[in-house]
C-alpha cells in the first residue's frame, strides 16, 4: 500500500517538474505557456487522484475540499491582478488538483506538519523565491548608482529603443506633461507611453522586467517536495 502511494507521489513530482520546466522554457523565450500544458497536468492529476482513491489511501480526505477553494482563490487573485499572468493562474489551478495533499515520499519532505494545503505551500514557496527579485534589482541599481524609490526595487533604466525589443514594461507614464511612477495600471499601452516620452525628448526611462513567474513556481514546487513549507519552518524556528 505504502509503495503504491509513494509511486503516485513520485509520478506527481515528475509530472510537475517536466511540465513546469517546459512552461518555464517557453515563458522565458516567448512570455507564453500553452494552455495545453495545464490540460495535460490537470488530466494526469485527476487520474492520480482516482488511483489513490481506488487503492484506499486518503490520509486526510477533507483536504480535497481545498481543490475548489484553491482554484477559486487563484481566480480571485488573478482578477485582483495580484497574479498577473493567465498561464500562472492556470498552472496554480492545475497544481491544486495535482497535489492537494502532502506527498508521502521516503524521508521527504524533510519538514512535515504544515497545516496548509500542499498546493498553497507550493504557491507560498514560489512567492518567497520571487521576493529575491526586488532585492537583486536594488543591488544591481546600487552598482549602477541609479537609486530612486520605489523604482530601484522594481526595475532599472533602459533606452526606449531597446525597451521596445525587450520583455519589459515602463515604470513611468507622462501625466499632465510630467513623469509619474506607474506600476502596470489596468489599461496600459507601452508603445503609446514610449511615444509620449520621445515627444518630450526623453530617451531613457525606468522599466520593469516581465519576469516569468513560472521559474519561481518550478523552484517552489521542487522545494515543497524536498524541504516542505518554508514559511511554516521559519515560524516554527521562532516559536
Amino acid at each position: 500500500m505504502v509503495e503504491t502511494i509513494e509511486f503516485l507521489d513520485i509520478f506527481r513530482l515528475l509530472t510537475g517538474i517536466i511540465i513546469l520546466s517546459y512552461a518555464s522554457y517557453t515563458d522565458i523565450k516567448t512570455r507564453h505557456a500553452s494552455n495545453f500544458l495545464w490540460l495535460i497536468m490537470g488530466s494526469i492529476a485527476i487520474v492520480l487522484l482516482v488511483a489513490q482513491y481506488l487503492v484506499g489511501d486518503f490520509t486526510n480526505p477533507y483536504y480535497l475540499i481545498f481543490i475548489p477553494v484553491m482554484i477559486g482563490l487563484v481566480y480571485l487573485l488573478f482578477q485582483m491582478r495580484i497574479i498577473f499572468g493567465g498561464a500562472d493562474a492556470k498552472a496554480l489551478m492545475a497544481i491544486a488538483i495535482l497535489v492537494p495533499l502532502e506527498p508521502s515520499l521516503i524521508g521527504f519532505p524533510i519538514n512535515r506538519g504544515s497545516f496548509m494545503p500542499f498546493s498553497w505551500t507550493i504557491f507560498q514557496n514560489s512567492l518567497i523565491i520571487f521576493l529575491f527579485i526586488p532585492v537583486s534589482l536594488f543591488i544591481f541599481n546600487v552598482f549602477k548608482r541609479n537609486i530612486k524609490m520605489p523604482h530601484s526595487f522594481l526595475g532599472y533604466k533602459m533606452n526606449i529603443d531597446l525597451a521596445r525589443k525587450r520583455f519589459v514594461w515602463p515604470l513611468e507614464k507622462i501625466i499632465d506633461g510630467k513623469r509619474k511612477f506607474s506600476y502596470m495600471p489596468k489599461e496600459f499601452n507601452a508603445d503609446q507611453e514610449y511615444e509620449k516620452f520621445e515627444k518630450q525628448g526623453i530617451k531613457e526611462i525606468w522599466v520593469t522586467p516581465k519576469v516569468p513567474f513560472m521559474i519561481p513556481l518550478l523552484i517552489g514546487f521542487i522545494i515543497a517536495f524536498i524541504f516542505g513549507d518554508i514559511l511554516f519552518y521559519i515560524i516554527n524556528s521562532f516559536i
